[in-house]
């Protein structure tokens, strides 16, 4: 099948979970492919945790197949399926890679998603044309199984954990299968290039930002910590998970000159949060901390918007887990809002030390504190680094540039 003949068709978009308040990446990119005529259905393995929306989902409009996320829940719709994907061709085929799988990841997950493979491979609208699955661990192999039950191409887009840790063997082999395969860094695409048949076969597509639905980046006030009636602002955007190092933030808050003030704001659920305020209570620095949960984009936006300085300590977690490129770093800029980061993974593809931002090394608590305690003292070095963050990230990261590859790659019209 051509690249072309994928726009022929319905393109059925595997995701792990659909809507999230953390994957505004992908719902940007549906609908950036929607608007350009793209016919899609979105397939999520699991049905929504967040009690929140962002507008963007609201625009989408693909129906949502939602699978079976536990297969004993729906024990007909399952058995069904699988008595219909064993009458299918491609059946044989689909079977024995999953028991290859299993052989080297004998575990139930690995059953589920077969079952789930069974079901979309039924339950795939007869126009579909192509699989395209977003990430290359779980969901890359119900699309994958599925597409050979049902004879279809497939290709993927790679972009942190599911890249890092998943097994090399397993990376090369779905690697090996799909048409083509996206990621979102440069780390990215030289380790799965290196991995892949063809080097060519992976390709390079930031994410990047709409800036239409961003103000111009603004002016902001000269605090510079002297004043405890008005403190620096501080904020963070991220899932309270280990590979975002707040556990270390904290440690480097608590190592800032008691003089100074500040004020941190962090944004974002995730299963460490009451570990996290347990810490800060333990540290004594409950009441300048305020934690705001789970947040829509367009309320992300107005916390950066009232901030003077971001901050973000990701690390490479003990599974091997890591951020690929924050899309939070980008929004942040995008406002001019000054940023500190950590020089892990692909982040130093975006900020660059000294020039667009400040860097300092992963679990490296005390640089973090002196960078900190800088930059907190200095709003007009936060002015500048800031300003040149804005300009670099609205030259080079664009949504645009990042769709244009993809609309080659699905034989769609170019974004205008």
């Amino acid at each position: 099948m051509t690249e072309r003949a994928q726009s022929d068709g319905l393109t059925a978009i595997v995701v792990k979970g659909y809507p999230r308040l953390s994957e505004t990446f992908i719902a940007q990119e549906i609908l950036g492919l929607q608007q350009l005529g793209q016919r899609q259905l979105i397939v999520s393995l699991r049905h929504p945790t967040d009690t929140k929306v962002h507008a963007l989902n609201h625009r989408i409009t693909a129906p949502v197949l939602y699978l079976p996320e536990y297969l004993y829940q729906e024990q007909p719709r399952v058995a069904a399926a699988r008595d219909w994907a064993r009458r299918q061709p491609g059946y044989a085929a689909a079977y024995a890679a999953f028991r290859r799988d299993y052989r080297r990841d004998p575990t139930p997950n690995r059953w589920r998603r077969f079952g789930q493979a069974c079901v979309l491979a039924q339950e795939l609208p007869p126009e579909t044309s192509w699989i395209y699955v977003h990430y290359l661990h779980t969901p890359a192999s119900v699309g994958r199984y599925a597409a050979l039950i049902r004879g279809l191409p497939w290709s993927v887009s790679a972009h942190a954990k599911d890249i890092w840790t998943t097994p090399e063997w397993e990376l090369r082999e779905k690697l090996a299968e799909v048409r083509w395969a996206a990621t979102c860094t440069a780390v990215n695409h030289t380790y799965l290039a290196r991995l892949a048949p063809q080097p060519a076969r992976v390709s390079l597509v930031h994410h990047g930002l709409d800036f239409g639905r961003f103000p111009d980046p603004i002016a902001r006030p000269r605090r510079d910590g002297r004043d405890p009636a008005d403190p620096v602002r501080l904020i963070s955007v991220g899932r309270a998970v280990e590979k975002k190092g707040f556990d270390r933030l904290l440690d480097a808050f608590a190592a800032l000159p008691p003089g100074q003030a500040w004020h941190w704001t962090h944004i974002g659920g995730g299963a460490l949060l009451s570990e996290l305020r347990a810490q800060a209570k333990r540290l004594g620095l409950a009441d300048r901390i305020e934690w705001r949960g789970a947040l829509t984009q367009d309320a992300v936006l107005a916390a950066l918007l009232d901030s003077d300085l971001f901050v973000l300590t990701a690390r490479i977690a003990a599974d091997g887990d890591r951020d690929g490129l924050p899309n939070v770093l980008m929004e942040a800029q995008a406002t001019g809002l000054c940023c500190l980061a950590t020089s892990v993974s692909a982040i130093p593809e975006l900020i660059l030390n000294g020039e667009t931002g400040i860097l300092v090394p992963p679990d490296d608590v005390a640089a973090a504190a002196d960078a900190l305690s800088g930059l907190i003292a200095d709003p007009a070095r936060r002015a500048k680094l800031g300003a040149a963050g804005a300009a670099r990230v609205r030259r080079d990261f664009g949504f645009a540039i990042g769709l244009a590859k993809l609309a080659r790659r699905f034989g769609l019209p170019q974004p205008g």
